[in-house]
C-alpha cells in the first residue's frame, strides 16, 4: 500500500507508468511507427527515455534510423495517432488511483508529465478523473523536461505549495 508521509501539503503524479501503465501502448506505438522504415526500437530505449517528451523520442529515432524518410514532426504524430487509437489498451495503476482517490478535497494535486497535453488530457478524461487535480503540466508547459525539475517545480507552484512540502509519486528513472 503506498502513503503520503506525514506534513505533506501537495501530491505530484507523474501519469504515464506511475497513474496508468500506458508503456505497453507506447512501444507499440513506437514499433509501428518505426516499421514504416524498418527500424527496431527496444523496450530498453524506452525505458532509458521515459518521461521525455514525444518529440524527444522522435528525434532519437530520426538520428538513429537509417531508412526514416518522415521528418521529427511527422514521426510525432503519427506516433500520437497510433497512441491515441489505441488508448482503450491502458490500463490504471490500481494503488496508485486509491491514493488519488483518498487526498481528493484534502490535499492539492497535480498531474506533472512529460507527456503532450493533448495525450494526457485524453488519458485523464478516458480514467474519469480530470477534476481530481488542480492541474496539470505537460512537455508543452515547460522548457526544461525530466531530468530537470522544471515539471515538479510548475506542479508545486500552481499548487501553491512549496516544493519541499510535495511527495510525488514517480516511475521513471529520469524523474
Amino acid at each position: 500500500m503506498l502513503k503520503v508521509y506525514p506534513g505533506i501539503k501537495g501530491l505530484i503524479f507523474d501519469l504515464d507508468g506511475t497513474l496508468v501503465n500506458s508503456l505497453p501502448v507506447h512501444m507499440e506505438s513506437w514499433q509501428h511507427v518505426c516499421g514504416a522504415f524498418n527500424y527496431i526500437f527496444t523496450t530498453e530505449k524506452l525505458l532509458e527515455m521515459t518521461g521525455r517528451p514525444t518529440i524527444e523520442f522522435a528525434r532519437y529515432i530520426k538520428s538513429a534510423a537509417k531508412n526514416c524518410h518522415l521528418s521529427i514532426e511527422e514521426i510525432t504524430s503519427n506516433k500520437q495517432i497510433h497512441f491515441l487509437n489505441n488508448l482503450h489498451k491502458v490500463k490504471v495503476i490500481q494503488p496508485v488511483l486509491d491514493v488519488v482517490y483518498q487526498y481528493k478535497d484534502k490535499l492539492p494535486m497535480t498531474v506533472g508529465t512529460g507527456a503532450s497535453k493533448r495525450s494526457a488530457e485524453k488519458i485523464l478524461s478516458t480514467l474519469g478523473v480530470s477534476g481530481y487535480f488542480d492541474a496539470l503540466v505537460t512537455a508543452d508547459d515547460v522548457e526544461n523536461h525530466k531530468p530537470h525539475p522544471d515539471t515538479f517545480l510548475k506542479c508545486a507552484e500552481l499548487m501553491q505549495v512549496s516544493p519541499e512540502d510535495c511527495q510525488v509519486f514517480e516511475d521513471g528513472e529520469l524523474g
